[in-house]
This record gives C-alpha cells, structure tokens and sequence, in this order.
C-alpha cells in the first residue's frame, strides 16, 4: 500500500454501500488547500439536483484530494445506491505504465456503470496532465454513456479549458458540466460551463450554472444543467462514410471542390430524411475500401456509416449499430440452368406407361386387322365376296398407321362390320391420343420444363464448385468457419472472395458457381446488367436466405447521438418509406434496363445485322420464337427418316438389279 502504485482504489460501493451502511477511502498527503473540499458544497448542490432514487456516484480524483476533503464530501453526497472512490497517485509523471494502470481503474469504475442503473461521475483535478489522460482512456475504456452524468471540478483557468474541452470527445461531445473556481477575492465562487458541439454560433462553451456560499446553485435560464446537445445541429456538417451499394447507395456525381457530390439509393433517402428532421448537412470522407468505412468510424472521423451492415458478434467488438432498420437477408445467386438440345423433346409429352400403351395398341391393332383380313381371304375363296385388294400383314399396317396419323379410310374395310368397328374403335383412340400428344408438344416446346436448380444452402453446397463475395465477405468467411453446422463449414470452404457484385455474378453464369450478397443489391444488379428486353433474367436468387440478419448503421461505441438517430429512422421505417423507396428505385432500374436493350436492338435492326428474329421478342403479344433447343427432336427424326429411306432405296436398286442380271 506504499507509494509504488499509481492508484489506490479506495472503495467500490455502487450496489454494496447501501447494504454495508458505510462509505471507506483511502488517506494520502496533500498540498495546504484541497479542491474537493472547498468543492464539497458545490458538489452536493449539483448532485442534489441529478441524484435519481436508482443513482451510483464514481468519486476520481488525483493526488491533491486528502483523505478529510473525500470524507467531508461523502458525508454530505446523499446517493442511494453508494459511491465509489478512485483516488489516482502518479510517480513520475502521466508515462505508458501509468496510463496502463490509469486504464485497469478506468475498467472498474465501468464494471460499476454496467451494475448500476444510473451513475454520476465526479472527477476532480488542478493538473491538465491528469485531465487528459483521463479523456484518452475513459474513451477508450468505454467509461461513458450519454446516460453518465460527468461532473468536472477545477481551478484551471477557464480560457486555457476552451480549446482542451472543444479537442476531447468525453468533454464536448458527452453529457458533462465543467465547474471552474473563480475566487473574488474572499469570496468562493463556481462557475458551470458546458460545451456545445452544436448550436447557432458553431461550437461554444456556454454557461450552465453558478453557485456561491450564499445564493447556492443558480441554473441560468435557455439551458438545463446538462443541456441536451444534439437534438438539433443547426445547420452543420457532419462526416459519414459510404461505398456505392445499390440499390443502398449510389453515387449519382463525384464529390469535388466545387459540388458535394449527387447521390441517390433507399440509404441515402434514409439519411437525407434524418439530416433534415436533425438539421444538420453531410459530408462523405473518402474510402477505398469496406474496412476504411468502418475504421473512420470506429476513429470518430465519422459521425456514422449511413450503409446496410449486417450486425455479427466480430463487428460489435469494434463499433455499435443505430436502430435494426432492415432484416437484410444474405441470398446467393446463380445463373438459370440453360435448355440443353434434346432429341428426346417429341418423347416428354406423354409418360412412360401411355407409350407402352401406345406401344401394345399398334402392335395388337394391325393383327387385329390382319386377322380380319384373313376372314375376308377365306370367303372370297368361297364365293361369298369377291376380293378388292391384295389381302397382307403390310397392307393391315399401312391401314392401322395411316389411320393413327390421320390418313384417309380405306373402303375394304366397309365391307365388313368387324371391320367396322375395329376402325371405328382406332379412329376414336388415335383421335384422343393424338391431340393429346399435339397439345402437350405444344406446350412442352413454347413452355419446357427447365432441369431442376438448388433453392437451398443445403443442396448449393453440394453441387457449386466455388461461392464468390465481394471484399468483406472475408468476415463472413470466419463467421461462417465458426459454426458448428457442417453446411456452414462447408460454405466457409468453398466461399472466395472477388472485386465486385458485376465480377461474381458474371463468373456464376460462365462457370458452376454462385455469388452472396444481400438479396435487394443483386436483385437492382440483375434487373440492371443480367436481363433481356423482355424482363427475363440470366440469374435466380436462391428461395431460401442463408442468415436473415438484422442491419443497421455502424456508430461508434457509446455514441451521444443514437436516440435522435435511432428516433428518426423508427419514423421513416413506421411510415412505410424505406419499402417504397426500395420498390420505387428496383422498378426503375427494371424500366431503365429494358429501355437501354430496346434501343440497342433496333439500332442493330437499323443496322441491317439481321439479328432480330435471333433475340427475344420484347413486344408483347408477340409469339416467341422456337429455337434448335425446342426442334431437334423433329429434325433428328426427319434426318432418320431421310437415312432410313436412303438405305431402302439403296437396297430395293440392289435388289432390282441382282433380279435382272439373274434373269438374264
């Protein structure tokens, strides 16, 4: 307990010190006067004002404050849930060991913010060097909430506090009231200031209060004693940062010296619509990359990152989210499996089991036929009917085929009543069967069936080669690496990482792969880059999402400003603009793409490249035209036929001839 450590940790008592009924601290050697005990009415007027019934008070001070002056201030500190003191005793000077050590004290007194329900913190110090170390590592240390009250006691002069307040974030832009000691002579006199980061006149350390031995706490008009700094910024200009991502955001025109840039997407509307409800303008840093977006942000250069980010465990270590405003859900894309040239396209109209019904009737048919033929044969040879026509086996399957292919009757079966009815009997099944079989080709050739495509993760995983994403994907990657689940572990395998959406999914449809990314981006870059005139696109998005996740806007840790953010984008979001403006922007770009392709086909037309029976018909009520995918059964067959009468007009020459040479 001797002079080696840097800070004596004299009591934690947020949630104990009502139970333990008592308030300790730690006695060290000071100097002939001690702030916090000429600061001890001052303090207890102002605690007096702030103090809730669920309130801790955290006491720091440095070296100069004695162990009679923390005593006399916690006698009169009426906080119901106890106060913690923290009392700080440098060596040598602020160096790295002691902003370690400052760090660890700084860690407990936010273990105490965390149990507490509501806490005041009260730092007292004379020496700037203190002041600022306490700045650096409280931000750093995540000591402070808008919540905090933070309650500066000093005697330093007030114009060398001006420029040291405005540079600190703990001090301008958090909830905290500087008390400067003015001595009038004999007369103790404290003067409360807080610093605007925002108002008519830029940023400026206004006065709050004033308090003296005799009047007590005086809280001037126009301001509260913890006024609230940001729910209006007066006009100005805040730094965000931003990346094109349509259809979140797009840049319309550069920034440059003179224009601060065009933009548009359902982010950017949604930005706009805050900045005017808060009154303040935007300014978009430049970035390279996704992870200069959010190191700017996580640096406080920016006021906050107006993007669709999806909220992982890896990100909140870094920065914090505004309101859930979107549950963007991450969906793959692939390209639409092609129709392959099949023979088989004049077989699909009809199943396996009405073929081989077909198959039996035209081979019980003809003998049939041939049966009654016979018959007929038998009656001529009796006198009963003379003959008409060669009665043969061939003869019954030219009669039974014609009659399947719509052929005329032939009269030798009149004659006869089996006959009849057996042709009767064919003609009313070749009349069913064929149109039928006309129908389904129809419908099969204009609309076929395309071969099936995965929907799911579970059967992408098993049939994709590669899964592309853009730059940070590589979060994504680990993420997904870290699941237990093996289809995640396989996705964690298979993923790899491209430029861009455009370069993903132009690889998803040249090769056997998939591109993620959030499912309204790759819907705009479709309707945008993979469709045709008529509105049909080369890729689907997948029918399942892999992780519908909850996105929001990156802010840094412990922002002051995330009510008002958060409460204007709850406003945008109940009122149903987000979903029109995303509706509103995917139809144009749908609308825009379909014109573009409009205009080039008729200049290819005007052209005279012939090409225009080749493309997709994009008017509508125009028949589409079939193509060798849908014909190539029909051509396959005719060239068959072709060979096969060939070959028996080959074989009957043959024939003819041997039967001449033979004869003579």
């Amino acid at each position: 307990m001797a002079g080696k450590s840097f800070f004596r940790v004299a009591c934690v008592v947020a949630l104990l010190g009502p139970l333990m009924g008592a308030r300790l601290y730690y006695d060290s050697t000071v100097g002939d006067r001690d702030l916090l005990e000429d600061a001890s009415g001052v303090v207890s007027a102002v605690l007096a004002e702030v103090v809730q019934p669920t309130t801790s008070v955290i006491l720091l001070t440095d070296v100069t404050s004695s162990a009679s002056a923390i005593a006399k201030v916690l006698r009169r500190v009426a906080a119901p849930y106890g106060v913690g003191v923290f009392q700080a005793v440098p060596e040598n000077g602020i160096g790295n060991s002691t902003r370690d050590r400052f760090s660890e004290v700084i860690r407990q007194a936010r273990k105490e913010r965390l149990m507490s329900w509501n806490v005041c913190v009260v730092l007292v110090s004379e020496d700037p060097a203190f002041l600022t170390t306490f700045a650096d590592v409280a931000l750093r240390g995540r000591l402070l909430v808008w919540a905090t009250k933070l309650l500066l006691v000093t005697s330093v002069a007030l114009q060398e506090l001006r420029a040291f307040l405005g540079s600190r974030w703990v001090f301008s832009m958090m909830n905290a009231v500087v008390m400067v000691l003015q001595m009038e002579g004999l007369l103790q006199k404290w003067d409360m200031y807080s610093h605007l980061p925002y108002s008519p006149a830029g940023p400026q350390l206004v006065s709050v209060a004033t308090w003296t031995p005799a009047e007590g706490l005086r809280i001037k008009s126009g301001h509260g004693l913890f006024p609230e700094k940001f729910w209006n910024f007066y006009g100005a200009t805040v730094n965000v940062t931003a990346l094109p991502f349509p259809p979140y955001w797009s840049v319309l025109e550069e920034p440059s010296a003179s224009s601060p840039g065009r933009y548009s997407g359902t982010d950017f509307l949604l930005l706009e619509a805050t900045a005017e409800a808060l009154n303040f303008t935007f300014r978009v840093v430049p970035t390279e990359t996704w992870t200069e977006v959010a190191d700017r942000v996580v640096e406080r250069v920016a006021f906050l990152s107006p993007i669709f980010h999806n909220v992982l465990p890896a990100r909140l270590e870094r920065y914090e989210f505004s309101f859930v405003y979107e549950f963007g859900s991450l969906d793959f894309s692939r390209a639409k499996p092609d129709l392959q040239p099949q023979w088989q396209s004049l077989y699909y109209p009809l199943s396996h089991a009405v073929w081989l019904g077909v198959l039996a009737t035209v081979v019980v048919v003809p003998l049939s036929f041939y049966g009654i033929l016979r018959a007929m044969r038998s009656r001529d040879a009796t006198g009963h009917a003379p003959p008409t026509s060669p009665l043969t086996l061939g003869k019954a399957l030219q009669e039974v085929f014609g009659l399947f292919l719509g052929q005329n009757l032939s009269r030798v079966f009149y004659s006869s009543v089996r006959a009849r009815v057996l042709v009767g009997a064919w003609l009313v099944f070749s009349l069913v069967v064929g149109t039928a079989y006309r129908g389904n080709l129809t419908a099969s050739l204009t609309l076929p069936v395309y071969p099936s495509r995965p929907e799911t993760l579970a059967q992408l995983v098993l049939v994709a080669d590669r899964i592309t994403m853009p730059s940070y994907g590589a979060e994504f990657k680990s993420f997904f690496g870290k699941s237990d689940s093996p289809v995640f572990k396989r996705l964690s395998e298979l993923m790899h990482i491209v430029s861009s959406v455009e370069e993903g999914q132009r690889q998803a449809i040249l090769a056997n792969q998939a591109h993620l990314d959030t499912r309204r981006y790759q819907l705009l870059h479709i309707a945008q880059k993979f469709s045709n005139a008529d509105g049909t696109t080369k890729l689907y998005i997948g029918r399942d999402s892999i992780i519908p996740g909850q996105s929001a806007w990156p802010l840094p840790h412990d922002a002051p400003y995330r009510t008002q953010v958060d409460r204007c984008i709850m406003a945008v979001i109940e009122a149903g603009l987000y979903e029109q403006w995303s509706h509103n922007l995917l139809n144009e770009a749908r609308r825009e793409s379909s014109r573009k392709q409009r205009e080039e086909q008729a200049k290819k037309q005007e052209e005279g490249n012939g090409e225009e029976e080749e493309t997709d018909s994009s008017g509508s009520g125009r028949a589409k035209a079939l193509t060798i995918v849908h014909m190539q059964g029909p051509l396959m067959l005719l060239l068959l036929g072709l060979c096969a009468a060939a070959f028996v007009f080959v074989v009957e020459c043959v024939v003819a001839a041997t039967s001449k040479s033979v004869r003579f």
